[in-house]
């Protein structure tokens, strides 16, 4: 009988599979991490190097970067999810600003990282280049650039580029212009990922497999065979969060399918250019986004179908044959050349997304319970950033990032069903919608900002 396919392109790369043993019977730690995903490892990873005496164990349910880290688009994105609006409710007027220097920061900080650990993850700093294919896309980067540069003056690396400027770069059909930032860097996120977890075991961090946590309290989390009785507990579950019966509405699983094509020619490339590794969004509501990956494919992903009923995060089934429809007309949108292309690949996984759509960490030390999560699909950079915040909170470090504004500022509960579905379903229905009108009339359609609205950003 063979074996069930691997949940991405990326993890059937790295031969992904649980290879470290469960946890079995009473173990005793100073620090336990509920998930073994960038969040986690992060964390144990940062605690660990600036506290070895610590003990400190992850628990994971099936095996490392099974969830959204091994199946994301691989880009190490210098952003925070959020409207600025949403960051000043949280943090007063300079709140935007302090996290947009943290987060480009941070790119930095995790390239040194895959530097000092050796690990090979086809890292590339090209940055991350927004592009528009209307006047109506054009016209809403440019706004966004030029609010940006208000509410973060020399802070904002965003550059606005023309047509020709852009074609220069990535030869996008129709390209009217866009928006490039430096801060981005391409990875195969499952290659970090399982590098991660191989540097956070030689710093001494046990990471158990297999092992499903049934239940958390402060200072203590169940499996089915066992148990880890510990002062500190942190919850690095992002979008399976929905998962733990006391944390089920914190935050909403939203789903993100990709395509991978088969290994493009030297004269297909020669004619789409794309020599920088830059990261490729297009400029519509319900976006897509793309990669050039190191052995010469192009991988694309978008929302398909974006929430199942009642929170539900299994993704390992197949991807809908109108998803992978959809994105590969995309991608022939984009690259008109690719239309015929072959796909190698479709996956699809969960992020997770708070009310708000800003990411949020906090430690109670009461408790000593700690979490992490909610960065909306921008979360390869953000989880680093939350996990050095997790660190100093629970090393008592009176740090910068201990101060940041996303800390301690948890948003409310997602409404329950059948609100929340019919909600998330509503609103990608309207992004959809408004992008139709976009490219028939070239007019602002009105859905979108009704759709804002609803979600809440």
């Amino acid at each position: 009988m063979s074996s069930p396919p691997r949940p991405s392109f990326w993890l059937d790369q790295v031969s992904a599979a649980p290879r470290r043993e469960p946890l079995v019977g009473r173990h005793e730690a100073d620090v336990c991490i509920v998930g073994a995903g960038f969040t986690g490892l992060w964390t144990a990873y940062e605690l660990k190097r600036s506290a070895p005496e610590l003990q400190v164990v992850v628990l994971e349910a099936r095996h490392v970067g099974f969830g959204a880290s091994g199946r994301n688009g691989g880009w190490v994105l210098g952003e925070v999810s959020g409207s600025p609006e949403a960051w000043r409710r949280r943090g007063g007027a300079e709140a935007p600003r302090r996290m947009l220097q943290a987060i480009h920061a941070t790119v930095g900080e995790i390239g040194q990282a895959v530097q000092r650990e050796g690990i090979d993850c086809d890292w590339r700093q090209g940055g991350a280049l927004s592009v528009a294919q209307n006047a109506t896309q054009l016209a809403r980067l440019e706004a966004d650039l030029a609010a940006e540069r208000v509410w973060a003056g020399s802070e904002s690396a965003r550059q606005l580029l023309d047509g020709a400027e852009v074609q220069a770069r990535i030869n996008v059909d129709g390209a009217r212009g866009g928006l490039f930032m430096p801060y981005c860097a391409r990875v195969q996120p499952a290659k970090l990922v399982v590098g991660l977890a191989a540097a956070a075991e030689r710093a001494g961090v046990v990471i158990h497999e297999a092992s499903p946590v049934a239940d958390v309290v402060p200072r203590l989390v169940r499996t089915p065979a066992g148990f880890v009785s510990a002062r500190n507990v942190v919850l690095a579950c992002e979008g399976y969060t929905a998962n733990l019966p006391r944390h089920h509405r914190w935050l909403l699983p939203l789903n993100s399918s990709m395509i991978v094509t088969e290994p493009l020619s030297p004269e297909i490339w020669e004619g789409l250019r794309w020599q920088g590794a830059e990261t490729l969004r297009d400029g519509s509501h319900a976006y897509t986004y793309a990669q050039r990956t190191a052995d010469g494919r192009i991988a694309i992903g978008g929302r398909g179908v974006p929430y199942r009923f009642g929170s539900k995060t299994d993704r390992e089934g197949p991807v809908p044959a109108e998803t992978v429809q959809e994105l590969h007309r995309r991608l022939a949108g984009l690259f008109p050349a690719l239309a015929e292309i072959g796909l190698e690949r479709a996956w699809h996984g969960v992020l997770g997304v708070s009310r708000d759509w800003c990411p949020w960490v906090k430690f109670d030390r009461a408790s000593g319970v700690g979490f992490a999560g909610g960065y909306a699909g921008e979360g390869v950079a953000a989880s680093n950033l939350a996990a050095r915040t997790l660190r100093d909170l629970i090393l008592e470090r009176d740090s910068p990032l201990a101060d940041l504004p996303w800390v301690g500022t948890q948003p409310r509960a997602w409404e329950p069903e059948p609100l929340r579905y019919l909600g998330a379903r509503g609103i990608y229905a309207l992004y959809r919608k408004a992008d139709h009108q976009e490219e028939l009339t070239d007019q602002p359609a009105r859905l979108a900002a009704v759709a804002d609205r609803i979600a809440g950003r």
